[in-house]
């Protein structure tokens, strides 16, 4: 797990290209993961990453992760190097989301 020190996005800073068989996902977690790696994957394929930031818009801000141009497929959220915290079915032309549980979150087993 790898963490960094990002400043917030402002509106309209990310682009997603959509559309075909090319989604995108967001990962939605608390102010208590800024700055945490969260990675995914599809089943049998390499993992990628992306930092939980601070995302302001008009109405506020809220932290996540950011996925753009994703092939369609079903994802496993990981929450650590072995535990899962989930999986989420991304389609093309679409933004899949999923809400990350907390840094006290206890994967079961």
């Amino acid at each position: 797990m790898h963490e960094h020190a990002y400043g917030p996005s402002e509106t309209g800073s990310v682009v997603l290209d959509l559309g075909g068989d090319t989604g995108a996902l967001i990962v939605y977690t608390g102010r208590d993961l800024h700055g945490r790696e969260i990675e995914i994957s599809r089943d049998g394929e390499r993992r990628v990453h992306s930092a939980v930031r601070e995302r302001r818009v008009r109405d506020g801000s809220f932290h996540s992760a950011v996925y753009p141009d994703l092939p369609a497929g079903i994802y496993t959220v990981w929450w650590d190097g072995d535990a899962s915290a989930g999986t989420v079915s991304v389609h093309g032309g679409g933004i899949a989301e999923f809400v990350l549980p907390s840094s006290d979150f206890r994967p079961p087993g």
